[in-house]
């Protein structure tokens, strides 16, 4: 029975090392910045949704994340192909940097990478394109943060918040539920 628990005990802890581990990639908690190079971002958060090439030689890459897409982050890196930092960016503070009137499309997507093509909706009547993306409010709560455009223009007209009413409880997976 002893032996039993034994082997029991040690599944336990390679599942758990396994999580962990599977976290830190998810993440990209365990790159280094100045010293992980561009190709170990990719082999440790696989290939990103989206990619920008500076002109200068920086990189930026997107990477959504989560079963109910509640994290997005976003790598960044230097012109000597090294990681200067992750960001997660479903934030109100990265949110507060898309100006109404002045950023477009691509200025989005840039700040808060890809929005979830199932939730993307053009109202004709309106002229006018949806954008939404689904977070972890202030309070641990799922929430959606949508960016309306102009359809005609691609401008940002407005931005809004709003809980997320669709789950039985309001809270998505990778709310620390």
């Amino acid at each position: 029975m002893q032996e039993l628990y034994s082997v029991m005990a040690r599944m336990v802890l390679v599942g758990m090392a396994l999580v962990l581990s599977a976290c830190a990639g998810y993440s990209g908690s365990n790159l280094k910045p100045g010293i992980a190079t561009l190709s170990e971002v990719i082999a440790t958060m696989g290939a990103p949704a989206m990619r920008w090439n500076d002109a200068d030689g920086r990189v930026q890459l997107a990477y959504p994340r989560g079963p109910m897409a509640t994290q997005t982050f976003m790598a960044f890196i230097g012109a000597d192909g090294r990681l200067q930092r992750i960001e997660g960016v479903l934030t109100p503070e990265h949110f507060a940097r898309i100006e109404n009137g002045k950023s477009d499309q691509a200025a989005v997507q840039r700040i808060l990478g890809p929005s979830q093509p199932h939730w993307t909706v053009y109202f004709k009547a309106r002229d006018e394109l949806v954008w939404e993306w689904r977070f972890c409010d202030g309070w641990n709560q799922s929430a959606f943060f949508d960016v309306l455009f102009d359809g005609t223009t691609g401008i940002v007209r407005s931005t809004y918040q709003r809980p997320d009413l669709s789950g039985w409880d309001g809270i998505a997976p990778g709310c620390g539920h």
